[in-house]
């Protein structure tokens, strides 16, 4: 059975205020293009579909759109799963009026797994969507007490494990930071107060695990992949070769897995150098459209440089002086304090004050408390 696995599309997401809706579609075409080309059984989707939970109406009309295309048109069943960017709630309106025309979403978490069966020459496959939900959410789902996003994750699993049939062969889609994957800076943490990461080995027992989350494409073994982002959504990805994964599974449940680059209308690029030297090399780039940091390594002061870039390189989203950034240890450490999350912020702040760190009791209270409010901006954003 054939698979075109694919997520974190982050559909509506702003990129030093502009809007990526036009680069998008762009490789959303190509996806669409992939899919008509290939025709695979199905097309899983693992979360992060929208930006943030309350969407940009060009976000969704460009999902219709693209879902449209491809389960009406060209006739290919879509499983879908809501990320932690997403709004559960949102995401999977009219799920079982959908789900007649072949669009699979699975929004919020229930007490019972998502099942999508499909059939091939040798048997049945079956599709267990699980979408990203907070501990508390699996909980009082499956009325058990859960602390942690794997427990949440293998309680899910083990329900899923314990039902299916022997024999049958079995793709998970989720969303979740697994242990030994690379991290990218666009990704939003799972968890406030704690890891958020779950084991490899909870997958267990699965022919194939269909992740989001991570934006770089990669395995963790031969069976759990992340298909990566659609678009490169930070400096840390100007590295990164952005693709959709094309899944084999065979009879026995084997898996080949293929990745296929996508074509950015824009390419994301960190230019170094003298703001004389960048302008000069950009009157005769014949990639200047496309989206530029630029790393000046002039001395001196300089008048009204972005404006002067963008004269040259119109997509110009920053610039950093180099010899600011080699200003003393002050600016390493605040760039340090930065990177701390709200719960290791207050934790600091509640030593400097008390005199003593946080207990057990404190530190759960604060991570319940962060993660309602972590919600309830998700919900508002």
């Amino acid at each position: 059975m054939r698979f075109l696995h694919t997520a974190d599309w982050h559909l509506g997401r702003l990129f030093h205020a502009r809007s990526l809706i036009e680069d998008q579609s762009h490789v959303l075409d190509q996806f669409v293009a992939l899919v008509r080309d290939l025709r695979p059984d199905a097309v899983l989707i693992a979360g992060d579909v929208y930006d943030r939970a309350v969407p940009p109406p060009e976000a969704v009309a460009l999902l219709d759109d693209v879902l449209a295309r491809i389960v009406v048109d060209a006739g290919v069943p879509v499983v879908m799963i809501a990320g932690n960017h997403d709004s559960a709630q949102r995401l999977g309106f009219g799920a079982r009026l959908l789900a007649a025309r072949g669009l699979h979403v699975a929004g919020r978490t229930g007490p019972e797994t998502s099942c999508v069966t499909l059939h091939d020459a040798h048997g049945e496959v079956r599709i267990y969507a699980l979408p990203y939900a907070e501990p508390a959410a699996v909980r009082d789902a499956l009325g058990t007490d859960l602390p942690t996003h794997e427990a949440a994750l293998n309680a899910q699993l083990d329900a899923v494990r314990a039902t299916h049939p022997a024999g049958v062969r079995s793709v998970a889609v989720a969303h979740a930071f697994v242990v030994g994957g690379a991290v990218s800076e666009s990704e939003r943490p799972l968890s406030v107060g704690g890891s958020g990461a779950v084991a490899a080995d909870v997958f267990h027992g699965f022919d194939f695990v269909a992740l989001g989350h991570l934006h770089r494409p990669q395995s963790i073994g031969a069976r759990i992949h992340y298909s990566g982002s659609l678009l490169k959504y930070s400096l840390s990805e100007t590295e990164h070769i952005k693709t959709v994964s094309l899944i084999d599974v065979d009879a026995e449940g084997g898996v080949r897995i293929e990745a296929i680059p996508l074509r950015p209308l824009r390419e994301l690029r960190v230019l170094t150098g003298t703001l004389a030297g960048l302008l000069e090399a950009g009157a005769t780039d014949p990639h200047r459209d496309d989206y530029v940091h630029a790393v000046l390594t002039d001395a001196g002061a300089l008048l009204d440089p972005m404006a002067r870039l963008r004269q040259v390189y119109p997509n110009a989203l920053a610039i950093e002086r180099a010899v600011l950034a080699r200003s003393g240890q002050a600016g390493e450490a605040g760039r340090k304090l930065r990177e701390l999350d709200t719960a290791s912020l207050f934790a600091n702040f509640f030593r400097e004050v008390a005199d003593t760190d946080l207990d057990d009791d404190q530190r759960r209270a604060l991570d319940d408390l962060l993660a309602v409010m972590q919600a309830s901006e998700r919900e508002s954003a």
